[in-house]
C-alpha cells in the first residue's frame, strides 16, 4: 500500500527532477497531457498551469494515491501503465519516476510512439541509483535469514531494471523519435535521525514493509539503520548528504 503522507514527505526533493524534465517538453497548445505514474497529484495540478487550455489526465496503479489526486480537483484514475492507451488528442505523455516499476516499460515506449500523431511528445523520467548502497542495504537484509518466508520470493530490482540515457535515445530514435536524454545525480541534503530510511520508506521499502509484520518491520528498520547511516553518515551539522542518480528521456514523436 502506497502511502501519499510518507511520499510527500520529501516532496520538495522528488519534484525537482519533474519540473527539469517538463521543462524540455516543448508543447505549445496541446489538447490532452496525460501523467502516468501521478501519485497523489502534487506535481500532476502543475501541468493544467503550465498549459492551461489543455485536458489534464492522471493515472496511477495505487488507490490511495489516485484518491489523493482526485482531492486535489484532478481527473484521476486507478489502473496500471501497461493497460494506458492514447486518446485520438494526446499531445503529451509524461511519467515521472514510474516507468521503472513496469518491466515491460521499453515496449510501451515503442508501442507509444506509434499510436500517439507525429508532434506529440513522450517525457519520462526513471532512478537510475539502483545499485546505490541504499539498495543494497535493502536487498542485503531482506536475504537474511529471519526474513526468507515474507522475503525470498521477492522480486528486487536490480542495476538492469532501467537502461542508460544512450540505450533509451537509441530505442526511440529507431522509431522515429527526435530525442533528447539525458542523467543528473542530484545530492539531496537530508535532515533528521533516520533520513536515507525515511526517504526509502516511501518508495523502495514499500513492497517489504507490505510483506512483514508489525513486528517483523521494526526489526527490518533496526537492521538496516547501521548499513545506511555507514553509507550515508551524518554531518556534524546535522545533515546528511544523499546522492541519487536519475534518467531523463525527452522525445517528439516523428
Amino acid at each position: 500500500m502506497w502511502n501519499p503522507d510518507v511520499y510527500l514527505a520529501f516532496a520538495d526533493h522528488r519534484g525537482r527532477p519533474f519540473f527539469d524534465l517538463v521543462g524540455r517538453v516543448g508543447a505549445d497548445n496541446p489538447r490532452r497531457v496525460v501523467d502516468l505514474g501521478c501519485g497523489p497529484g502534487n506535481l500532476t495540478v502543475t501541468l493544467a498551469q503550465r498549459w492551461p487550455g489543455a485536458v489534464v489526465e492522471a493515472w496511477d496503479s495505487s488507490p490511495e494515491m489516485v484518491a489523493a489526486a482526485q482531492e486535489r480537483g484532478l481527473d484521476a484514475r486507478v489502473g496500471g501503465i501497461e493497460q494506458w492507451s492514447p486518446e485520438p488528442d494526446t499531445d503529451v505523455v509524461i511519467s515521472n519516476a514510474a516507468l521503472q516499476w513496469v518491466p515491460a516499460h521499453r515496449q510501451l515506449l515503442v508501442r507509444w510512439a506509434a499510436q500517439l500523431a507525429p508532434g506529440s511528445w513522450i517525457a519520462f523520467q526513471v532512478p537510475g541509483n539502483f545499485d546505490a548502497p541504499s539498495h543494497q542495504a535493502v536487498r542485503e537484509v531482506a536475504r537474511r535469514p529471519h526474513f526468507a518466508d515474507a522475503l525470498q520470493d521477492m522480486p528486487f530490482r536490480e542495476a538492469d531494471v532501467v537502461d542508460a540515457p544512450e540505450r533509451y535515445a537509441g530505442l526511440l530514435t529507431d522509431v522515429g523519435c527526435a530525442v533528447d536524454a539525458w542523467e543528473t545525480t542530484y545530492t539531496h541534503q537530508l535532515t533528521g535521525e533516520t533520513p536515507v530510511l525515511d526517504w526509502i520508506t516511501g518508495t523502495a521499502l514499500t513492497q517489504v514493509k507490505g510483506r512483514l509484520t508489525e513486528e517483523g518491520w521494526k526489526q527490518y528498520q533496526d537492521e538496516i539503520i547501521p548499513l545506511l547511516a555507514e553509507a550515508y553518515p551524518r554531518r556534524a551539522d546535522g545533515i546528511t548528504f544523499f546522492p541519487f542518480r536519475r534518467v531523463f528521456v525527452v522525445a517528439r514523436v516523428g
